[in-house]
């Protein structure tokens, strides 16, 4: 009897993603714990879920789907399981990766509250960066590369006045993650995955 062929030749890779779910758990509205969001995902099929504190953020790996088919795909799994549609963004890896070394302002490894990434539903067309530089104040400053906004806000994210305008002003959706979180995403997203595939609880 010749060689036995692979099990699961022909199957396609497995491949890490990162969702990024907007609007949930703040002040009392949308409410879903963590570990119900990743039993979701897991009914969804997906494999090797894992959630990053209460904002919304899940690591996992499926071999199907694009990031926009996968978005679309969770949104309306989170709508017929929790009764109510936030909006998501996946990204990959490699798009994670890149935002986290193009970040351009240092220091806010020294406070990781300072610096925000908006990650960005599409290219903005037309950004408006004046309107948004003639709102800075102090020592604010904000940088736009691709698909990622960085806004720097050493005095103060909630005393900004730019924080609740970049929408507006790139005339794209955004959602945004602190420094910390968006290092942490990373970190997990390019760990090995573990054996047991279950659902991390809300760390």
């Amino acid at each position: 009897m010749g060689p036995r062929a692979p099990l699961f030749k022909g199957k396609k890779r497995l491949r890490t993603w990162i969702a990024l779910l907007r609007g949930i758990n703040v002040v009392g509205r949308r409410k879903i714990l963590m570990q119900d969001l990743a039993a979701i995902f897991e009914r969804g099929g997906f494999r090797s879920v894992r959630t990053y504190i209460q904002s919304g953020n899940v690591v996992f790996r499926c071999a199907r789907g694009s990031a926009r088919t996968l978005a679309a795909e969770i949104g309306a799994l989170i709508a017929q399981q929790a009764g109510f549609e936030p909006q998501v963004m996946v990204l990959s890896c490699r798009e994670l990766a890149a935002a986290v070394k193009g970040n351009p302002f240092h220091e806010a490894d020294r406070n990781h509250k300072a610096l925000h990434l908006f990650f960005l539903s599409a290219r903005p067309p037309r950004p408006d960066l004046d309107s948004l530089t003639r709102l800075k104040r102090g020592r604010e400053g904000f940088a736009l590369a691709g698909k990622v906004f960085y806004l720097y806000t050493p005095d103060g994210f909630p005393q900004s006045a730019l924080h609740d305008k970049v929408e507006r002003f790139l005339g794209v959706h955004a959602t945004a993650r602190n420094w910390r979180t968006a290092r942490e995403l990373l970190a997990m997203s390019t760990a090995a995955p573990r054996s047991a595939e279950r659902p991390q609880k809300a760390l």
